[in-house]
């Protein structure tokens, strides 16, 4: 990937809905030219789908600690909360990490069912500080 390359990216990252064009009278580059390093970039694996960001009101990091060994049951059931946004097998001390967006009244339900297989470490978002 060089300086063009992540020249795209960052300005596809800030607004995925550009044209090509427009990327290209940013950066000096013909909107083809962007179609076709976008293209190389999808096929490369480096660029994988454009997509949004959506604000919500909670963010939880929920760190999972095993109590069993019945990992697809606890699996299966992180699958059926549609308030999980992302969800990960770790290393370290925890043994899974799930990014959610649970109403307090929801992150209790969560809670209760995940505690027949699992502890869990709740951390809440207070305010967040990321660049973009």
């Amino acid at each position: 990937m060089d300086l063009q390359d992540k020249q795209i990216l960052d300005l596809l990252m800030e607004n995925s809905r550009l044209t090509n064009k427009e990327i290209g009278e940013r950066i000096h580059m013909t909107g083809q030219a962007v179609g076709n390093r976008i293209m190389r970039l999808m096929e490369e694996g480096t660029l994988e789908k454009f997509t949004i960001k959506v604000h919500y009101e909670t963010k939880q990091f929920i760190y999972l600690y095993m109590d069993t060994n019945q990992f697809a049951a606890l699996e299966a059931a992180v699958h059926a909360f549609p308030d999980i946004e992302e969800f990960y097998k770790v290393t370290g001390q925890a043994c899974y990490m799930v990014v959610s967006h649970f109403a307090p009244a929801e992150l209790n339900r969560f809670i209760e069912v995940i505690s027949e297989w699992a502890r869990y470490k709740v951390e809440t978002v207070a305010s967040d500080r990321s660049k973009r």
